[in-house]
């Protein structure tokens, strides 16, 4: 079944769903079918959009051994030949993106804008790995023995298992699939259970570009606990790719310390978004709108505490009122809509938790700070866009990741302790600075704990530069030649002549 007809069978009126048609996994090769199902839904109106298979730890062994078998043979194409599998499947999901964005505005809730960009970035991960995996250099090394040389070469680490969340269903699956399968690897791949039909979507490209059975295989199922069991103890598994929670990630790394094997872990944040007196707070909070409400929030680099000089707070508030004011909360299909629903209803909760609890230690609500409610909103899981201030360190909204609609802006006066206060956190993902102090700037940069910095910019991301946090907001990272390196084990040889 070609992505045209799959998607022709999604959705809560298609008689495709009254019969139950059931979405396959994807095994060496073939969509195989599943003794029993679970439905994937749309967040923004409660409906239905399919069932899809449950995989068994059978079906996981069987993946497995799939692409273990398939590694024997994909280990020795030519990168040239990697690479231009990988570029058919970008240039089909560049021709499909349409398509894709709907989908994963049904599936995953984001307005179509955010969802046709989301596509979009999934393929640069597609075509910059499809260049990269022909720039798999290895060196020599100079020897201090006359008769000796030394050359190093690099190889794929084998069989990669990987876990990816809902928030980004498409991205998030190429920027692991494409390094991989650049480097020479296998994968056996399971998305999260909220956004299955997007996951089925991209394998459907795969398999139109002709990736040889076994190389790519796709398990889905809503209850990951056995299958993650079962990627961290298999001794065909030689690494382990994970993005999610940190208290997950620290399990999954636990369970696969026994076996020695390679992991790599894309976790939580606790953004600051520093402003300092110089900057221009308009800007800041324009910049500040922007990155926080990405995905409605739900998104691991997006701000979560807003440290603002007192010079320039009350500027700043006001034009991020005007902004979150000016969003327009609805399904992400709608035009109209500007920030959608959040993924479920623990969410909606987590939200409502946070604010009560900032309110009661003195926190000012500047607006939102409820579920909405009415009949657009309620088989969906929204909350309003939010602004709250004087929020201070001892808030739950500071020391948890929000991953929500909601700003909370903390006042400062002396920055003898601002650092301080930015790296209060066990995270280290992102952090963001606002100055037109290029000094200041740098050496903010240099003092801040965390793998990425945005300096004036909110978007401090790319398929070519390297993605990843510090502590414990992960291992390794994506992206970039190093995303790359992740897959590869470095051999040595040393020659006596």
């Amino acid at each position: 079944m070609q992505l045209a007809e799959f998607i022709h069978t999604i959705g809560a009126d298609n008689p495709a769903l009254k019969k139950g048609y059931r979405q396959h996994m994807y095994i060496n090769g073939e969509w195989r079918e599943s003794a029993s199902t679970f439905l994937s839904y749309n967040p923004a109106t409660g409906e239905a959009l399919g069932p899809v298979a449950e995989c068994s730890t059978e079906h996981t062994r069987s993946a497995i051994e799939a692409a273990h078998t398939a590694f024997a043979s994909w280990r020795h194409t030519t990168a040239h030949s990697r690479s231009a599998l990988l570029y058919r499947t970008w240039q089909l999901m560049k021709e499909r993106q349409e398509e894709l964005a709907q989908l994963m505005t049904a599936e995953q809730g984001k307005p179509l804008k955010a969802a046709r960009n989301e596509v979009g970035y999934a393929a640069d991960f597609l075509l910059w790995f499809a260049e990269e995996a022909k720039r798999n250099y290895g060196e020599t090394i100079p020897s201090a023995r006359a008769d000796q040389r030394f050359i190093v070469s690099h190889a794929p680490v084998g069989v990669v298992a990987a876990v990816t969340p809902w928030n980004y269903p498409i991205s998030m699956l190429t920027r692991k699939l494409a390094p991989a399968l650049a480097a020479g690897c296998t994968v056996v791949l399971k998305p999260a259970e909220a956004t299955s039909l997007c996951a089925i979507a991209v394998f459907k490209l795969l398999e139109e570009a002709g990736f040889p059975a076994g190389v790519v295989n796709l398990l889905t199922c809503s209850e990951p606990r056995a299958i993650g069991e079962v990627f961290c103890t298999d001794p065909r598994v030689k690494k382990l790719t994970f993005t999610g929670s940190t208290a997950v990630g620290k399990q999954l790394a636990t369970a696969c310390a026994p076996s020695l094997k390679r992991v790599s872990m894309e976790l939580g944040g606790n953004a600051p978004f520093i402003v300092f007196d110089d900057a221009d707070p308009v800007r800041a909070a324009k910049g500040c709108a922007l990155v926080k409400f990405l995905n409605t929030g739900q998104a691991c680099i997006s701000p979560n505490r807003i440290l603002v000089h007192h010079k320039s707070h009350d500027s700043f508030v006001q034009t991020l009122q005007s902004r979150i004011e000016a969003m327009v909360p609805g399904n992400g299909k709608d035009p109209a809509t500007t920030i959608g629903p959040l993924i479920n209803s623990a969410a909606v909760e987590k939200m409502q938790r946070q604010v009560e609890d900032a309110l009661s230690k003195g926190a000012t609500l500047i607006c939102g700070g409820h579920k909405l409610d009415g009949e657009q909103f309620s088989q969906g899981h929204y909350y309003a866009p939010t602004l709250i201030t004087d929020v201070t360190q001892d808030m739950l909204i500071a020391q948890e990741e929000t991953f929500g609609p909601i700003a909370a802006v903390m006042r400062y006066d002396d920055e003898s302790d601002l650092m301080q206060i930015a790296n209060n956190t066990h995270y280290g993902l992102a952090a963001y600075i606002y100055t037109r102090d290029i000094s200041r700037a740098l050496l903010s940069m240099e003092q801040l704990d965390f793998g990425i910095v945005g300096i004036n910019d909110i978007n401090p991301t790319s398929a070519a530069a390297p993605f990843g946090g510090m502590n414990a907001s992960g291992l390794g990272r994506e992206g970039a030649r190093e995303g790359m390196s992740e897959y590869l084990e470095t051999r040595l040889a040393g020659l006596s002549l």
